[in-house]
Order: C-alpha cells, then structure tokens, then sequence
C-alpha cells in the first residue's frame, strides 16, 4: 500500500510538472500559470491529507500486526490523529498491555510451579506425547538412585531398567495405587493428565509411604507379640510348674513320659514366642569399623557344614580392597547367617551354590543363590510382617533383617533376575566409608 501511494504521488506530481514544462516553451497566459501553480499546490495538500487519513493508519496497523507476529509485547503504536485510527490504535494498544501482563502472569506461574515440583518431596515424572519421559524433578532422582535426569529422560518407562518406574506403567489413567516393591520400600503413585498447547500429557505423582508404613507396622506388632508373649508365658509358666510337681509326685513312668512331652511341648511354646518378641528388642547397633570380607569369611566357616551336608557350595567373591563400613558386627552377622539360611532352604536337598560377593566402590554386599527364584506377586511381600513361603515359617527372618538394614542406613533389594540368579543386596550409605 504504502508503495503504491508513492507511484500514485509521483503520477499526480508528474502532470503539473509537464504542464509547467508546456508553460515555458509554448507561451501559455498568466492565469494558465496561475491555474497550474493552484493544481500543483492543491495535489500536493491532497497527497498529505491522503497519506494521513489513508496511509499512514494503514502502515500503523501493519506495524503492528507485524509485532504481534514477533510476540513483542512491550512496544505501543503512536496516535495518527485521526479519531477513527486512534480509537482502533487505543483497543490495540490495551490488547498489547493485556497479552504482556497475560505473559507476564503466566512466566511468573510457569516459574512457581517448575520451584515447587523441583522442591516438593513427592516424585514427578512428566511423560511427552510418545511417552516418553520427558521431566523429572530431583526427588525422582533420588527416589530411583541416579545420579542425573540423562540417564532417564528420552526413555519409555516399560524400557527403563528401575522396578519402580517398570511398576508405573501398570496403574490406570486418573487412578492412584500403593506400589510395594522386593526393596521393602512402598510407595503411593497416582497417574494423571495435563492440557499443554492442546494436547494431552501424562505425569505421575511418587510420595514415599515407607517409613510411616513400617512405624505403623511396628508398632501394631509390637503390641500384639507383648500381649501375646506375656499371657502365653504366664500361662506356659503356671503349666510347667504344676506339670513338673505332678512329675515328681507320681510313680507311673508311662504318666511321667507323658508329662514330659507336654512339659517340652510348653518349651517349645515359649520359644516360639520369644522368637516373635526378639524382633521387638532389636537394639541399637553399636557402630564399629568392621572389614566387611572378615564377616563374610566367618559367616561361611559358621554355615559352611549346614550347607555341605545338603551338597550346596558357598563360593566368594571378596573385593581386593578390603571394604570397611561402620555396623554393628553382631547384629549384621546375624543378617548374613540369616540370608544364608533362607538360599539353602531356597535350594533344598538338590545341591546348588551360593555366590557371596563384596566391592569397596560402592561398598556392597552381595549374596545370591541357585534356588528355586521369588515369583513376582511374592517379590512385593517378602518383608511383610507374618509373610512367609515356608509352610512353618513365622515370616520373621526378613522382618529382622529389614530392622537390621534399615538402623545401619542401608539400602537393599531382594529379588531373582532374569539369569535365575537371587541375589539379595545390600547397598551401605557414603557416611559407613
């Protein structure tokens, strides 16, 4: 437009200027020179009065399409003068303080919202329209044990090699599920939904529930085997008693013999029982430096005849650098014997092996065996209060070893891996270094 006002001036000037060429070679009168001078004059106010009113609030409005096009929201378009312009340059101009506070508004939020997923302690992980992950907040990082967003982002959750990202893509659409993983953690995950530009993206909310799980757990079975304990032994002790006086008083060595099965039947009942409340008095470990190969390396001389007998083999695997982490000697051989345990009972009569192995960096402990392997709907179970595979198991053994693990700041997995392989881990946090 604005070229084509400049080709119509050039014509309107282009008459006058040949008339007054005319004038001076052909002898025009006075009043034709007067006429001529008028046109020029007047062409030329009509120019401006035409550039003004035409094409001057053409081109503004063109300035500002163009900054609309370029999402400049900080410049404002200048009043032409004209009442219909301006009043068409006004409604623009507040458009443009509207759209700059809009954006405004919408970074600050953008803003607030990207510190509180960074600083929330629940897990968020945003997948993109290929599901893909796309983000992850820190807390995911921790919750997973990686140590950066690139060993995660660009990857379909079913392909990622995390149990707790793998047990994600089985909950629904706008539906929530508590996740118990072979790790004994637990975890509350809700699936759900966002609109961003006109599509669809799914993320998922990870709040950590294991340690309320276990205090509550804890504490309900800490009361049931005190109550438990206290009227079993007070009644067992009041029974022995009087079986043992009858014992002595009579003569019959049939009766006696029967007395004394029911005399060692209430042994066994106090035994069974304080079974139970052993896992209630767990104390306090008493932090030492200890050369993790050396309790390993007792334990198997400990287990290694139980475990001859059956034809299983215990094999080591013990770092060339002695890895020494503060815990509690007693308590963690306990830990060791008692896995140990469970893999002869996991291999049975049949003869197998078990691999115990031990690494400095990081300090780990590693003990897996040939066994039968866990199913995975008992993976989610094992560290369960009273869960046990066993037909007479008491499902206790692993309670104790959690207990263990868990005031020595440990983390641990227990679970059978594709190469059939259990192996249950122990990971020991940087301060035991």
């Amino acid at each position: 437009m604005k070229r084509l006002f400049w080709i119509l001036s050039f014509l309107l000037l282009l008459i006058p200027a040949v008339i007054a060429y005319k004038f001076f070679y052909t002898k025009i009168s006075f009043w034709w020179f007067i006429g001529i001078e008028t046109l020029i004059v007047l062409t030329t106010i009509y120019l401006i009065v035409f550039y003004r009113r035409i094409i001057k609030p053409l081109q503004i409005i063109g300035d500002g399409m163009e900054l609309l096009k370029e999402q400049d929201f900080t410049t404002r378009l200048s009043r032409v003068g004209q009442p219909e312009a301006d009043r068409i340059v006004a409604i623009f101009n507040k458009m443009m303080q509207q759209l700059k506070e809009e954006r405004l508004h919408l970074r600050e939020q953008n803003r607030f919202l990207d510190l509180l997923i960074n600083a929330s302690p629940l897990g968020v992980i945003i997948l993109d329209l290929d599901r893909k992950v796309m983000s992850v907040n820190p807390a995911v990082l921790k919750l997973l044990k990686i140590n950066s967003q690139e060993e995660i982002i660009g990857k379909p959750l079913d392909q990622t090699d995390y149990p707790l990202t793998q047990a994600l893509t089985k909950i629904k659409n706008a539906s929530s599920e508590i996740i118990r993983l072979s790790d004994a953690n637990i975890y509350k995950c809700t699936c759900s939904y966002f609109i961003d530009k006109g599509f669809s993206h799914t993320f998922y909310l990870i709040e950590s529930l294991t340690e309320e799980v276990f205090k509550a757990e804890k504490k309900a079975y800490e009361k049931v085997i005190r109550m438990i304990a206290h009227e079993v032994n007070n009644t067992t002790a009041g029974l022995i008693s009087t079986l043992d006086t009858l014992s002595n008083t009579l003569k019959d060595d049939d009766l006696n013999s029967v007395l004394q099965i029911t005399i060692e039947r209430c042994y066994s009942m106090n035994r069974f029982i304080n079974n139970f409340a052993d896992v209630v008095r767990i104390p306090e470990p008493e932090l030492r430096k200890t050369n993790l190969n050396e309790l390993v390396i007792s334990c198997k001389r400990f287990m290694e005849n139980n475990c001859r007998n059956k034809n299983i083999r215990i094999e080591l695997n013990l770092s060339e650098v002695p890895p020494v982490v503060n815990i509690d000697g007693i308590l963690f051989e306990q830990v060791i014997v008692n896995i140990i345990k469970n893999s002869t009972e996991a291999i049975g009569e049949g003869g197998g092996a078990i691999f115990i192995r031990t690494e400095a960096n990081p300090f780990c402990l590693e003990i897996a065996d040939t066994g039968k392997g866990i199913d995975k709907d008992i993976e989610t179970k094992l560290f369960t209060p009273f869960f046990s595979t066993k037909p007479n198991g008491q499902g206790l053994g692993l309670i104790l070893i959690r207990e263990v693990l868990q005031r020595h700041s440990c983390t641990f997995s227990l679970r059978t891996y594709p190469d059939g392989l259990t192996r249950f881990m122990i990971y020991f946090q940087p301060k035991n270094k």
